[in-house]
C-alpha cells in the first residue's frame, strides 16, 4: 500500500473575475513525479 505525499481535494482559484482552476482533486503518491503544465502567465505558481 502506497502512502500519499500530497492530497488535494476540491481546489479552486480565481483572480478577480477570472476562474483559473475549478474544483480539481488529485493525489500524488510517494515516489511519483507530478508536473503542472500551462502557458506563461496562467497562474501555475
Amino acid at each position: 500500500m502506497k502512502s500519499a505525499s500530497v492530497v488535494i481535494e476540491n481546489l479552486s482559484k480565481s483572480y478577480k473575475k477570472v476562474e483559473a482552476i475549478r474544483d480539481i482533486s488529485f493525489t500524488v503518491d510517494k515516489g511519483e513525479i507530478f508536473g503542472c503544465i500551462g502557458p506563461d502567465g496562467a497562474g501555475k505558481t
